[in-house]
């Protein structure tokens, strides 16, 4: 009897871990990418001759997510790209922006949106605020795409939270221009700082700090 209660308490433990282990998706450019983890045509950085970052588990997502006991559901992170559909040399970028991804994020609890770093590198228009009643010529620049973009994304996975993660040594424009978005959206932004890095991405100790700062951030 008393095995047969213990069994039954074991599983019981065992099927409530279950259910609390929450689904991550990432939605990023190439400081979330790596080699065989993100979907194939893709653009990653990771790994890179010019840093230290060589495996999967020194990355900040991965090591958020096992710090928390997450799982991954869908790393969905191109390099080179941007939130917005104008990317470097204002070429159309609409095929692979942040934008034209938000469909393949699956089924996650929690979602990351990583960018903002190549719109301020390609010097992006910022144009106008704008939340609703979108038209593809507003999706060209930063502020209506970031709107779009989070309404859209918390439109389309209702059950999942939202962070948005904002880059260190950006353009004030983009930083400013993130926070209001971010607000009147009320999506959580964490805003990195002292992010080390190796040929402009994070390094081990970068990934590392990106990690422990989300982990103070989120409560």
């Amino acid at each position: 009897m008393k095995r047969a209660i213990a069994f039954s308490l074991m599983l019981a433990a065992v099927l409530l871990a279950s259910a609390q282990t929450k689904k991550v998706s990432i939605l990023g450019d190439s400081y979330s990418t790596f080699t065989g983890i993100n979907p194939d045509g893709y653009a990653p950085f990771y790994p890179n001759d010019r840093n230290d970052v060589t495996k999967p588990e020194q990355t900040w997502w991965d090591l958020y997510i096992k710090a928390k006991g997450y799982q991954l559901e869908k790393n969905d992170s191109w390099g080179g790209t941007t939130i917005c559909n104008t990317g470097y040399g204002r070429r159309d970028v609409s095929a692979n922006s942040f934008t034209a991804r938000i469909d393949r994020l699956g089924n996650p609890d929690i979602i990351f949106v990583f960018g903002g770093t190549n719109d301020a590198w390609a010097n992006a228009p910022i144009g106008e605020y704008k939340y609703k009643k979108w038209e593809s010529e507003d999706l060209k620049s930063y502020r209506p795409a970031l709107a779009y973009l989070l309404k859209t994304i918390k439109k389309q996975y209702p059950k999942a939270k939202v962070y948005a993660i904002l880059n260190s040594e950006l353009k004030e424009d983009i930083n400013e221009s993130t926070r209001t978005v971010c607000k009147k959206c009320k999506v959580q932004l964490i805003e990195l700082h002292d992010i080390e890095k190796q040929n402009g991405h994070p390094s081990i100790k970068g990934m590392e700090s990106i990690c422990q700062q989300l982990l103070e951030s989120i409560k």
